[in-house]
């Protein structure tokens, strides 16, 4: 990937750094845009969407010199993707494209005319879109902080057995080909009750879907009553829909187990350290606080900061300054008011995804004119 280094427009430290919450241990991390030639572009044989590990090996004589011993470590890590991905997830408003165009100018490592443009450009981007986009990674960091917690306080000792859920072995009540195609009909149902509100704004589906599932909620109607539901209706008899729910609660236990096993071997130590101090993951409470609070900072003022002042609070979240309980508050408070601060908001509904089509097309043809080069220098 020769042409990565010279065809690279925009290149920013990510990450910790550029949010100002890095320690003496954290990685050096990197984001980048890149207009590939033009055999990258309309062709089919060669391909490029992003780059990363060693291929970003060349970018470290960009990094300022105590950036590049960082740690004792020389490795950079990062991704730098093609145009036409990064903007496409601009577009949708996502976090780490957000940093990119908005980080601070120091934080910039390499920048030409047209990532200049497309910086300058950046207030493009923003939308209601926020909403989805931030609180949606920030509720994933909620959701992997309460089933990391559930596996640091009951630890799982042994993988799950038929047996346990009163199965036995597959083949004697049910063929493998019978069991597969029993729970895609079902599923199929289930399906079918998916509701789609193609018209409405990203921020009113998430609302309305709330309101459902907050109704299901108080009603008692979660996914095992819905699976029994969708099994009547396809015809299965009670008897067969009762084997159906074992059998779905094993695969279930299943994926859980080989969830717990990918994490324990995969777990960094110091992370891990984290964890068995506070009973929860710490890291990534501060990663959940900081998204919803550059959500909130979004909707309501139009602004992304990504150099955060409240850096030094969240730091000392990282530190356990939170307790779980105040964490998990505190997370369900903001969840409500974010979805009606979208409501309110000023913000256009979305970005106007054809003029940013245009800006990307047009950078990518003031590009080509150095196609033929062996090198660009822009």
């Amino acid at each position: 990937m020769d042409f990565l280094f010279d065809r690279t427009i925009l290149l920013t430290l990510a990450g910790s750094h550029a949010y100002g919450t890095h320690t003496p241990a954290s990685d050096l991390d990197l984001k980048g845009v890149c207009i590939p030639p033009a055999a990258y572009r309309g062709g089919f044989l060669h391909r490029f969407e992003q780059a990363e590990g060693s291929n970003l090996e060349r970018f470290t004589s960009l990094l300022l010199p105590e950036e590049q011993t960082l740690g004792g470590k020389t490795k950079i890590e990062g991704t730098v993707y093609a145009i036409a991905k990064f903007m496409s997830l601009a577009a949708d408003c996502n976090p780490a494209m957000m940093d990119v165009l908005y980080c601070e100018d120091a934080d910039v490592r390499k920048i030409t005319p047209l990532g200049q443009r497309l910086r300058d450009s950046r207030e493009q981007f923003l939308s209601k879109k926020a909403l989805g986009s931030f609180r949606g990674y920030a509720m994933a960091q909620l959701a992997r902080i309460k089933t990391h917690r559930r596996w640091i306080l009951e630890p799982m000792t042994a993988p799950p057995e038929r047996k346990d859920f009163g199965l036995k072995p597959l083949g004697t009540d049910i063929e493998k080909g019978q069991l597969l195609a029993a729970m895609s009909m079902v599923a199929k149902k289930m399906d079918s009750w998916a509701i789609d509100f193609e018209d409405l704004s990203e921020a009113s589906k998430i609302y309305i879907f709330e309101q459902i599932r907050n109704y299901l909620a108080e009603v008692s109607i979660g996914s095992d009553e819905k699976f029994m539901a969708a099994g009547r209706l396809v015809g299965f008899s009670e008897n067969f829909l009762e084997l159906l729910d074992k059998e779905k609660r094993y695969k279930k236990a299943q994926d859980n187990w080989k969830s717990y096993q990918d994490w324990k071997k995969g777990r960094n130590p110091a992370r891990a350290e984290l964890e068995a101090k506070h009973s929860f993951d710490t890291k990534h409470a501060m990663h959940l606080v900081r998204l919803m609070r550059m959500c909130r900072e979004i909707l309501t003022e139009g602004v992304v900061r990504v150099k955060r002042p409240d850096a030094e609070e969240l730091l000392a979240i990282r530190d356990g300054a939170w307790s779980y309980d105040q964490l998990m508050e505190w997370a369900e408070t903001q969840n409500r008011e974010m979805v009606e601060l979208a409501r309110t908001s000023t913000l256009r509904k979305q970005a106007d995804r054809k003029a940013l089509d245009r800006l990307c097309r047009e950078l990518t043809a003031e590009a080509s004119c150095y196609d033929n080069w062996d090198t660009w220098h822009p």
